[in-house]
Order: structure tokens, then sequence, then C-alpha cells
């Protein structure tokens, strides 16, 4: 399959990511970083969040239980850019609705031949119905390749 500008627009199903301490120490554990707002309550009480909070990068594990109504070659695939729109801190208990959509499908010239780029946000939604933040994935979906099986 390839990507045309008819796929922006088009959503996910929305579904709920709980956000609990023992993911979010695994997570910041795992990047190696070892920063108190992530898991100490009275240090975080201080800071200008006010409270814990999650990783800046935390939301990347937050996107992959989205059910999409497209299917791709995931072999043509590449992670291409990962960007993180924060509206408001994510906390440990918080439940977050999360809504992936295609806001934008552009074509670049590579040295393989012209490469076709995917743009997914993944909208964050506290219980309020507030946007809390935006997940932003970037993927180049490189040409078929031909005589390929």
């Amino acid at each position: 399959m390839d990507l045309d500008k008819s796929m922006i627009g088009i959503t996910s199903k929305p579904y709920i990511a709980e956000i609990d301490l023992a993911r979010v120490t695994r997570f910041a554990q795992a990047i190696g970083d070892e920063n108190p707002l992530y898991f100490d309550e009275t240090y975080a009480a201080d800071t200008a969040y006010k409270g814990v909070t999650v990783p800046p990068t935390f939301l990347v594990a937050l996107g992959s239980n989205a059910e999409f109504p497209l299917k791709w070659d995931f072999k043509r695939m590449l992670h291409g850019e990962q960007e993180f729109i924060y509206h408001q801190p994510v906390r440990i208990g918080d439940r977050l609705e999360c809504t992936m959509a295609v806001t934008d499908v552009y074509d670049r010239v590579g040295k393989s031949g012209t490469m076709q780029f995917l743009v997914l946000d993944t909208e964050m939604k506290n219980e309020d119905g507030v946007l809390a933040a935006v997940a932003r994935n970037t993927i180049i979906y490189r040409p078929a390749q031909k005589g390929a099986y």
C-alpha cells in the first residue's frame, strides 16, 4: 500500500493509557534517567511541576496500543522523528484517553527514489477531556522494492 493525502484525518479507536508508578520507574531506569522528579513525591512537590511527573519521552510507550484501520507494510517503515508536545504535566495515576490520527502525508526524493512520509499524532486527554499532550511520530515509508515478494 502506498500513502496518499486521502489518509489525512483517519483515526484509531480511542484507547485508555493508565500511568502507574511501576511503569514510569521501569521506563526511567531503562533510559538511565534517575531524576527524582519521576518517583520522589517530596522532591517533586517543590518543583514547578508541583508533583511527580513522567520523563518527557515516556509518551512513546503509550502509542503502541492504537488499533488503526489502515494496513501498512511494516517492512517498508522506518522511524523518522519523534516529538512530544505537552499542554500540562502527565502524572502518576492519570488515565489518558488516546487517539492516533494521520495528520500529514508527503513525499521527498532520496537516494533510493521517492520516499513517502507519514505523520501520526496521538492526542492524549485527561479524565476531564482536557488535552494533556500530543505524541507526534514521523515515519519514513520506503518505496516498494521491484522484484521483492
